[in-house]
């Protein structure tokens, strides 16, 4: 129960809130996905260079390569294709990896457009909601014929729970996707660095 109002009966009289907790579930999904790719991706990329070296100063260049093929964190992916091609000219091994930068900050990025977008929409969802509601209660007055504010003291609050339930969607999403951007970008940083010190640890003219 919210007060005297059931929770079951507002999601049956406003199909805004119907439309809010759609969205609440995609976000709420969205975010566990995210999550679950983020804590996969991240890795330490000197560690990662570390063994690598390693191995490589071992001659088990093929082991290094399986060795990150393995670690599906990001920055192995970078370090593993450039391993891959390391016989290639300099420059040539350099737009790989770039390309390669741009392939994996895209994995990064997918679904995050949603969460964004759902951060964004939902206070206007829940608005929308609160002024149909505003506009049944008065409707609802003009059919009484009067009995002034308590005939639509109720529905003006059910109406706000509208606006209420809008932010409640909003306010996560937006929080979860500037800190997942924030570690999009932390790891483009990482794979960056990780980029330049395999090129100088392969040697490549």
């Amino acid at each position: 129960m919210l007060g005297e109002v059931s929770v079951v009966v507002l999601l049956k009289e406003s199909f805004t809130l119907i439309i809010l907790s759609f969205c609440s579930f995609l976000s709420f999904t969205f975010m566990i996905e995210r999550w679950w790719t983020f804590r996969r991706a991240q890795a330490s990329g000197d560690v990662i260079l570390g063994h690598v070296h390693k191995l490589m100063q071992e001659g088990k260049s093929d082991a290094a390569q399986q060795y990150c093929h393995k670690n599906p964190a990001s920055v192995s992916q970078i370090i593993h294709y450039g391993l891959l091609h390391a016989a290639r000219p300099r420059r040539d091994l350099e737009e790989l990896l770039a390309s390669k930068r741009m392939e994996e900050r895209l994995k990064l990025e997918r679904y995050l457009g949603v969460l964004g977008t759902l951060g964004n929409i939902a206070p206007f969802i829940g608005l929308f909601g609160t002024v149909v509601g505003i506009i049944k209660a008065f409707r609802d007055l003009a059919l009484s014929g009067g009995g002034g504010p308590a005939v639509v003291a109720k529905g003006i609050a059910e109406a706000l729970v509208a606006t209420a339930a809008g932010l409640l969607v909003a306010i996560p999403a937006v929080i979860i996707y500037n800190y997942f951007m924030r570690k999009v970008k932390a790891i483009s940083v990482e794979m960056e660095v990780a980029s330049t010190r395999l090129l100088v640890m392969l040697g490549t003219k």
